[in-house]
């Protein structure tokens, strides 16, 4: 490819990847002003609270965004007729979201009042979990690289902004912080609206494709069920990635104390924000562009691909690396002394940081055609390695054995999306 091609890319690449890094310096310290404030105990009670919510926010919209960027990949215009049967889709699927959570608050018989009031609190954040991915979508399929960069960065200022006023006041709790969080989500649900008409009304300057057709497209315009039916594998995916990802929180407030879920959560934090990398990449810049190479460049499809495999690995190997020799020296200075355990399951957690880098340019080429259902089974058999891992092992070592388990299921997720690459797709044969 010459330079004038590489030239536009490297300039999108870099926008959303500033965009990545300020959104991640935001959430780190966030997550860092939240816990200085609170303390282990009340730090914990929020961070495996808004871990339960970010593991059924999925469920609003469930994996649509991510459908909508393979149909439209695939048959350009064309992909307008599902947009009616989307809008009701949505819109079951987000009050199924908020139903669970509610639920679960009132109903849990291991919710305690503190934990019932936090979870309550936080159900808006489904809301805005859905608005940002849905509306990234749109922006991403218009290859509009500076107002995705801008909308990416709403949530993260949003809830600094909520950080940096609790340690204004002089008290503050895991309510006032979730009353904050809730609130960032419904501002960026109101200001995603307009987004959301436009779309819903088929107005949307969708790139590499050509100019919309004077005739409508004559399909069919398909049901509910036909959405389904095509998009479910969207979904299971989408709702399977936060429980492998949070499920140590979430189990280390109920098998263990806030304490270690609050130890955890700060770890997490600093490797959510580490992950945003390999996600920018993929998910924000080349995922449209993958499914479009997929059905009509499948040479570079495959050139992409290994390209994104060395380049993840050798980057992953390389940030795993920094986390394990810096973070005896930042934790303690970010954190506080109260979290200087903390260092310990960081130093763990440095190992997932090639594989996941790695895992995820890998799982790319199964995110197109029929494969997106067997990245569904992959990605289920690693979830179920998570959670009966850390079930297992967070009532003998607690904290330290949800880290080696966390490293585990990462290596188990890396292994099977190899195998399904290979296995299923064959790049050697393609031409």
């Amino acid at each position: 490819m010459s330079a004038s091609a590489w030239r536009p890319a490297a300039t999108a690449i870099g926008l959303l990847w500033l965009a990545t890094a300020a959104g991640a310096g935001m959430v780190f310290l966030a997550q860092m002003l939240l816990a200085r404030r609170l303390g282990p105990a009340d730090y914990g009670l929020f961070a495996s609270s808004l871990a339960t919510v970010t593991v059924l926010a999925p469920m609003a919209g469930f994996g649509l965004s991510q459908f909508r960027l393979k149909a439209y990949g695939a048959e350009g215009w064309a992909a307008d007729r599902w947009l009616r049967s989307s809008l009701r889709f949505c819109a079951f699927t987000g009050v199924l979201a908020c139903a669970v959570v509610i639920g679960w608050a009132l109903f849990g018989e291991a919710v305690d009042d503190a934990t019932r009031l936090t979870l309550l609190l936080l159900v808006p954040v489904i809301a805005g979990v859905f608005a940002v991915d849905i509306v990234g979508s749109k922006l991403r399929l218009e290859e509009r690289h500076g107002a995705l960069a801008g909308w990416q960065l709403l949530m993260p200022a949003g809830r600094l902004a909520v950080a940096a006023t609790l340690l204004a006041l002089p008290f503050a709790s895991a309510q006032g912080a979730a009353l904050g969080y809730g609130l960032v989500a419904l501002l960026i649900a109101a200001l995603a609206l307009p987004q959301l008409v436009a779309m819903q009304r088929g107005r949307m300057d969708l790139k590499g494709h050509g100019p919309r057709p004077a005739l409508a497209s004559s399909e069919a315009v398909p049901g509910a069920m036909q959405l389904w039916s095509s998009a479910w594998a969207y979904g299971v995916a989408a709702v399977l990635y936060p429980v492998f990802f949070q499920v140590s929180t979430v189990l280390l407030k109920y098998l263990g104390s806030n304490e270690q879920a609050g130890h955890y959560g700060v770890a997490l934090a600093v490797m959510a924000a580490i992950y945003l990398f390999p996600a920018t990449v993929y998910q924000k810049f080349l995922l449209s562009r993958l499914h479009r190479w997929a059905v009509h460049d499948r040479t570079k499809f495959w050139r992409v691909y290994r390209a994104g495999n060395v380049a993840m690995l050798a980057m992953g190997v390389l940030v795993g690396a920094l986390l394990a020799l810096l973070s005896p020296w930042l934790v303690p200075l970010a954190f506080g002394p109260a979290f200087a355990d903390v260092t310990e399951i960081l130093a763990i957690l440095a190992l997932c940081v090639p594989i996941r880098f790695l895992s995820t340019a890998v799982g790319s080429a199964l995110l197109t055609e029929h494969h997106m259902r067997y990245r569904v089974i992959a990605m289920s058999v690693a979830t179920l390695v998570a959670v009966l891992l850390n079930w297992a092992v967070i009532p003998r070592w607690g904290a330290t054995g949800a880290a080696w388990a966390t490293v585990v299921a990462e290596a188990v997720l890396l292994v099977a999306m190899w195998l399904g690459t290979h296995r299923l797709s064959r790049p050697e044969a393609t031409p």
